[in-house]
């Protein structure tokens, strides 16, 4: 079997050569990262969950007509995927006061914001991600004024279909993470919604109990990480209830089955 080509590696997937031009072949991995990667461990069997849980969510976006990377799950841990130019921008949705939030503005956890709140932060971990302004972003170029109202548009459809998905199965979409690229056709260049959606990157809550069913868990040590993923998974109709025989991490399923 040929060995595949590398072509990035992030904290939580890895990025191969697709089998055809213009693909990749995301790998999600079990390792996980909090403040800028100061914090590291391993989360076992993340990887396959957030696989399944994004694989599920960017196919319900694609049935309402939002652009995607996706294109079909490969396997438990990969998806192949439309290679992007990755536009250098996070793009964090905040429904509920939460997290950097708070602690910036003095609002307790939990209050309901008055209007969604869409902020922008510069991809960049050595600098922190810092936060920026459609001002940094039109001065610096990193993406055109046509694009931002296209990124703009595309997070609040997202954020509204998402809010009612979960609040469906009982979970409060607190505030989540969005990231986009370019595809080209020839000289023009058009938005796509990219990397992807689960618990690593939204904050999710039980709406009676306010237990807190995503990466949070593992920022702040409260534990029970993959039983707060499975739950996600379970709710979303992805894992079947009581979860114990559904395989997560394929080497210890190996090993209990002797092979």
């Amino acid at each position: 079997m040929a060995r595949r080509r590398q072509i990035y590696e992030g904290k939580a997937k890895i990025l191969y050569e697709g089998p055809e031009p213009g693909t990749l072949i995301q790998y999600f991995k079990d390792d996980a990262t909090a403040f800028n990667a100061q914090k590291k461990g391993t989360i076992n069997g993340k990887g396959v969950l957030n696989n399944r849980i994004s694989e599920h969510i960017f196919t319900l976006l694609g049935t309402i007509g939002v652009p995607t990377h996706f294109i079909r799950r490969l396997n438990m841990r990969e998806q192949l995927i439309r290679q992007v130019e990755i536009v250098p921008i996070e793009v964090v949705i905040r429904n509920v006061a939460a997290g950097s939030l708070s602690k910036r503005l003095g609002i307790e956890e939990g209050v309901q914001l008055p209007r969604t709140i869409i902020e922008y932060y510069y991809k960049d971990d050595a600098l922190g991600d810092p936060m920026i302004t459609d001002e940094h972003i039109a001065a610096f170029g990193w993406a055109s004024q046509e694009e931002m109202h296209d990124i703009a548009d595309l997070a609040i459809r997202v954020n509204d279909f998402l809010c009612g998905l979960f609040a469906a199965v009982g979970i409060r979409l607190v505030d989540f993470k969005l990231e986009f690229g370019r595809i080209w056709d020839n000289d023009y260049g058009r938005i796509i919604l990219a990397d992807e959606i689960s618990p690593d990157g939204c904050r999710l809550w039980d709406m009676e109990t306010d237990e807190k069913l995503d990466k949070d868990r593992f920022r702040r040590d409260l534990g029970g990480e993959v039983e707060a993923y499975q739950e996600v998974a379970r709710r979303l109709g992805l894992l079947p209830e009581g979860g114990d025989n559904a395989v997560l991490d394929l080497e210890s399923h190996r090993k209990r089955r002797g092979k």
